[in-house]
């Protein structure tokens, strides 16, 4: 243990730090912003649930003071929408320049509303020197966020995509692909299930399914169309009723959880889970909730995949600040050390092969068992709009 925590001082020291975010930051534009957000503080408004990503955020303030001079005051929120609202009534009552939120963790319908009704500052985040390593070929929810243009409005931070895990001491040959989970289903009778929708992860395996029988994605990137709905949806459906009879108690209940799920798999009871964040078995293998032998990948086509982001709203006392914060959170370094299970386990928004050879081994120094060795392609999410008319449909076919 102590071997373990000596290397992870050396690995994300705050000399390694420096070298590996000043060496590419010194444009004229980005030291002036660094000058003036010198002596700043940045209100940071991000869910504070986590233990783990409270102190991830700590660590990161106390990184930030040390190099930049600015401080960083976490504002641990329950619900993002929360803080859009707050914007919103600050807008409305003129309050321009003086606002209450400097940087939000957010996306999805958040970031959309913020567009829409101008509450954003920018565009801004693809001119952070960190921008230069984001997988924006690999990944391309670096720059859609729920089928919106980014537009440089919010800085990518961390990925999410869907992956299966299976104890591969018991089933060696997991189904990559829709049509051979199904097989595998047929195969294993009462050993395959999924969340009751609208459950987060339930929701995800609709969406997972329908991009998977869906030859022509393109209208599932724009606004729900009431009358192609049921066109586009129909291949679903029926591969849902061929399924069904399969699963974990013949399709007439499904487990209530995303947590569920997992105890399922743990007790033996199923054959294979899911989760949205590819590290998620490879953590739950170091908490020993789950045996060494259990191994994450994803459908060889791709899964679907969004990312999380970081914005400015428009009325941001510290913009500079922000930038910096933003900037510094993107940087290898950081992103490293949020990707290492025994810190968060977030997965990086960045290329390895973008960067240094030094910043790429830092991604590889913390890889546990459990992990996925090789990611899919990522499929990104249909326009938010349809994810409600699916589940509603999903319920009156299947909730009784």
């Amino acid at each position: 243990m102590n071997l373990l925590i000596s290397r992870r001082q050396t690995l994300f020291s705050t000399a390694a730090l420096l070298a590996s975010s000043r060496a590419w930051a010194q444009s004229p534009a980005w030291a002036e912003i660094e000058k003036k957000a010198r002596g700043q503080t940045v209100v940071f408004n991000a869910w504070g649930g986590s233990e783990r990503i409270n102190a991830y955020l700590a660590w990161a303030g106390d990184e930030l003071q040390k190099q930049f001079g600015v401080k960083l005051e976490h504002v641990k929120v329950t619900d993002t929408s929360d803080v859009v609202k707050r914007v919103r009534n600050e807008k409305a009552a003129g309050r321009n320049v003086d606002g209450s939120v400097d940087l939000i963790w957010i996306n999805g319908e958040n970031f959309l509303a913020m567009k829409r009704e101008a509450m954003l500052f920018g565009p801004w985040a693809e001119s952070l020197p960190s921008f230069r390593f984001v997988d924006v070929e690999g990944k391309p929810t670096t720059r859609i966020d729920f089928a919106e243009p980014v537009q440089g409005l919010e800085a990518p931070w961390g990925m999410a995509q869907l992956t299966f895990y299976a104890d591969r001491a018991k089933v060696p040959n997991p189904p990559r692909s829709t049509a051979a989970l199904l097989a595998f289903a047929k195969a294993n009778p009462g050993r395959v299930t999924y969340p009751k929708p609208p459950q987060f992860h339930g929701t995800t395996f609709l969406k997972q399914t329908l991009m998977d029988l869906t030859a022509d994605r393109a209208p599932l990137y724009k606004p729900f169309d009431a009358a192609a709905f049921a066109k586009i949806t129909e291949p679903l459906w029926k591969h849902l009723d061929a399924l069904h009879p399969h699963l974990w108690r013949g399709g007439k209940q499904f487990p209530v959880s995303h947590g569920a799920l997992n105890q399922m798999l743990a007790d033996g009871e199923l054959s294979l889970s899911f989760t949205f964040n590819p590290n998620e078995p490879a953590n739950e293998i170091a908490a020993g909730r789950l045996p060494k032998s259990v191994s994450s990948y994803q459908f060889d086509s791709g899964t679907v995949g969004n990312t999380h982001f970081l914005a400015i709203p428009f009325n941001s006392k510290v913009k500079e600040g922000s930038q910096v914060v933003a900037n510094f959170l993107l940087s290898p370094a950081a992103q490293a050390r949020k990707a290492d299970i025994k810190v968060w386990g977030d997965p990086t928004v960045l290329s390895p092969a973008k960067m240094s050879a030094t910043d790429a081994a830092l991604f590889t120094a913390s890889r546990a068992p459990g992990q996925v060795e090789k990611f899919s392609p990522v499929i990104p999410e249909p326009h938010g709009s349809w994810v409600d008319p699916m589940e509603k449909e999903w319920l009156r076919r299947y909730g009784a």
